[in-house]
């Protein structure tokens, strides 16, 4: 899950154990505010014994790479670097670089590396899944994040091709045009595109 930083795998795991109580994991696996949207998910891997792994690089690492570029990442000790895809890192060029440039309105900030951060994202988030395919080699995994990470098959998916295993996927959001889609726009975001009606306008009440 792209909601949990690799730093935070034991706190994850204690919950899913039991071990410690929902408002400690919640604190200290540093949830995101929406954690409500995806709770059902951790709370039935809980139930049923699921492995849940924290795929994300941690948010400090991410704004030194923002701040200061791939290249500060080598002055990380040993023990740091453990929670980030290994070194070094590698910057996708192509469809997701054009696609970060037009999320970007055009341009970057001056000396900011916006998109080298965005690919310490992808990078761990790959190396996390690759390693949880090490240690579970008949499991299927599934994969949570943003859309942006890996619509149109790029950036993660991207990486994750090179694993040369099986690879689908999932496109999910509310589409504006839900009672007629434009099929030829969405179909190439995904394996598969599930679509869900706009959220409907709050009722004013008097």
């Amino acid at each position: 899950m792209e909601m949990f930083e690799r730093d935070v795998q034991p706190v994850l795991d204690e919950y899913l154990k039991d071990i410690i109580s929902e408002k400690n994991f919640r604190s200290e696996a540093r949830a995101w505010d929406n954690y409500a949207d995806y709770r059902p998910l951790i709370e039935r891997a809980k139930d049923h014994h699921i492995p849940v792994i924290a795929a994300n690089a941690p948010a400090r690492y991410v704004n030194l790479v923002a701040r200061k570029g791939l290249t500060a990442l080598y002055r990380l000790d040993r023990s740091a670097r453990q929670w980030i895809g290994p070194l070094p890192i590698d910057t996708l060029s192509g469809p997701y670089a054009q696609k970060f440039l037009e999320a970007m309105g055009g341009h970057v900030m001056p000396g900011m590396h916006l998109y080298e951060s965005q690919n310490l994202w992808d990078a761990t988030m790959a190396y996390s899944i690759k390693k949880a395919l090490k240690r579970h080699r008949r499991a299927t995994v599934l994969q949570l994040n943003g859309r942006f990470h890996s619509d149109d098959h790029t950036g993660l998916a991207e990486r994750l091709r090179r694993l040369r295993r099986p690879l689908l996927t999932i496109s999910c959001f509310r589409a504006e045009d839900f009672d007629q889609p434009s099929w030829d726009t969405y179909k190439t975001l995904a394996d598969f595109v599930i679509l869900t009606r706009a959220a409907a306008e709050p009722s004013h009440r008097p």
